[in-house]
């Protein structure tokens, strides 16, 4: 009977009984709720969430704290805290300000200079964290002073700008329309390269979950059935395609989702495909395994906040050329969106688990109930109370899944 067994697993088949539907509420959740929060905010403005020129606005203006969210995540899953990102944010913002306005550098030499210094300020904070052994809570929380303070000495309290046209582009330009527009029936015209480019997205996350279910599928781990599998697939390309439309008819693509989506992907790709990603996760389910097995801890510990200052240096600039200036209260509560935007999208307060698209589609749900509170005319402290709420709901729902699946 064993041997049979064997045979099966050795041969890629194993008995199993036929799944109908397939629902892990700790992965899954998060996007039926961000899916469920959209279609509230639909509903009480009428239909202006949805509107082109409004899904615009959301993903650039919300932009920085997407790139903080992505970096944040990394630093969460290894079982760490960063709360010096928005001043971080804030004299990168000044130092580029400083090189572009007043020393009339060339914009593409500056900003590698102010993404070198958030290298800098990553490393300075890692070293104390990784390789001295002071906890990331105190070390970032003094950055949050420290790099608050030398902001206000850069700028001399007061703004600087205006920043070059290269660096607004980049912050709040579109592409341009490369082939015209083609007809959309009642939705009007859109641009035909951003639909095109929507369509590569799609055929992309396609393939990529296809190699990921073949690859469950060789290790005989269980995968949803193939209608149940195309079903999900098809829903997710829906959904790109239709903020493609969308886009494509108001200005086309925002350049700084082009920065957005590569930065995605590239982090996708090494929290999953890379040893180095493989290693965080290692660091954050069990530091004394993971240095058991040989992962060099304090080194990965002290790369993932050189990171951490380098995306806080892009958001630096990206924020300062959206405001078209550099001024000495940028990045104020930037860390605390970023952070709630990791937990709300999955990550384990132990750390361990998250993902990068988990913490963008948690930024998300925080900047939609920001605009939809915004367009009913809520006060600032209701919206500063429901997403409170929305936070401690995520933290309390993870550890609810959690308990549930050790039972």
């Amino acid at each position: 009977m064993s041997s049979t067994v064997e045979t099966r697993r050795v041969s890629g088949r194993i008995d199993q009984p036929p799944r109908r539907f397939s629902f892990n509420p700790r992965q899954s959740g998060i996007y039926v709720a961000f899916v469920l929060i959209v279609a509230l905010f639909t509903v009480l403005t009428g239909g202006t969430m949805l509107q082109p020129e409004n899904i615009s606005n959301i993903i650039v203006q919300n932009s920085y704290v997407l790139i903080l969210a992505i970096g944040m995540i990394l630093i969460i899953i290894a079982g760490h805290i960063d709360l010096s990102a928005g001043s971080v944010v804030a004299v990168t913002g000044a130092v580029s300000a400083v090189l572009m306005v007043n020393l009339n550098m060339p914009w593409l030499l500056a900003l590698l200079v102010t993404l070198v210094v958030g290298a800098l300020i990553g490393a300075w904070q890692g070293y104390w964290i990784a390789y001295f052994g002071i906890p990331a809570f105190i070390v970032t929380l003094a950055g949050m002073l420290v790099f608050r303070a030398l902001t206000l000495t850069v700028l001399g309290n007061q703004g600087i700008g205006p920043f070059p046209d290269p660096i607004r582009t980049l912050s709040n330009g579109f592409t341009d329309g490369y082939l015209g527009n083609v007809g959309l029936g009642p939705l009007g015209g859109a641009d035909i390269v951003s639909l095109l480019v929507g369509v590569l997205v799609v055929a992309g996350i396609a393939l990529s979950q296809w190699r990921t279910r073949r690859g469950r599928q060789h290790y005989l781990q269980e995968v949803d059935p193939l209608p149940v599998f195309l079903l999900k697939i098809g829903g997710s390309g829906v959904v790109v395609l239709a903020v493609v439309v969308q886009l494509a008819r108001f200005k086309n693509i925002p350049w700084v989702l082009v920065l957005l989506a590569a930065l995605v992907l590239f982090y996708s790709l090494l929290t999953t495909r890379a040893v180095f990603g493989r290693r965080i996760y290692a660091i954050g389910g069990n530091l004394q395994a993971a240095t058991l097995s040989g992962v060099k801890v304090k080194s990965v510990v002290f790369w993932i906040f050189v990171n951490m200052g380098v995306l806080s240096a892009l958001a630096g600039v990206i924020f300062a050329g959206r405001l078209n200036q550099a001024g000495p209260t940028a990045g104020t509560s930037f860390e605390l969106d970023a952070i709630a935007a990791a937990f709300i999208g999955g990550a384990a307060v132990q750390g361990g688990v998250g993902k990068v698209v988990g913490a963008i589609t948690g930024g998300l749900i925080m900047a939609v109930i920001n605009n939809g509170m915004s367009l009913i005319g809520a006060p600032s402290e209701q919206v500063m109370l429901v997403k409170g709420l929305v936070l401690l709901a995520a933290v309390a729902y993870d550890i609810w899944t959690k308990r549930r699946a050790t039972r």
